[in-house]
């Protein structure tokens, strides 16, 4: 076979291989296994809420809160639960996950402190502590995860 055979032969098998990829199968970078390993489905409790000088910390006693991954790292289901009690939610965050939103669709009053868009303000694993996105530190939440 020429030379010229053999290298179009090459770029032939080249395509073929290289067509068989899926789109989308890229490996997944560094900060989203970071935030996979360190916090995803691993339990979390609440140490410090703070709403606007009140601590109401102690409303979340008990609870135990996960962070679940789903389809993607960006976003998942969360799950509450103390005791028998579980409540089921969403979370979602944005691509350098410096946002956390919490939604709970039918949440104890307790949890209306948490349903909303939080920023986070310290990433020293295993405490998180957050305020709200485009608010002030007046609001305040930390948890640590067990």
């Amino acid at each position: 076979m020429s030379k010229l055979g053999k290298c179009f032969m090459a770029i032939l098998l080249f395509l073929a291989l290289a067509s068989c990829k899926k789109s989308g199968d890229k490996p997944p970078t560094f900060l989203e296994q970071y935030f996979e390993s360190a916090v995803l489905n691993r339990p979390y409790i609440i140490t410090y809420a703070n709403d606007r000088g009140n601590d109401i910390t102690a409303q979340y006693n008990g609870y135990t809160f996960v962070l679940k991954k789903g389809s993607d790292y960006y976003s998942g289901a969360l799950i509450a639960t103390k005791g028998s009690e579980s409540y089921q939610g969403a979370w979602s965050s944005n691509d350098d996950y410096g946002k956390l939103v919490i939604s709970l669709a039918v949440p104890p009053g307790e949890f209306g402190f948490l349903a909303r868009s939080w920023r986070f303000t310290s990433k020293n694993i295993p405490t998180l502590k957050f305020a709200p996105w485009g608010g002030s530190d007046d609001i305040q939440l930390t948890m640590v995860g067990q």
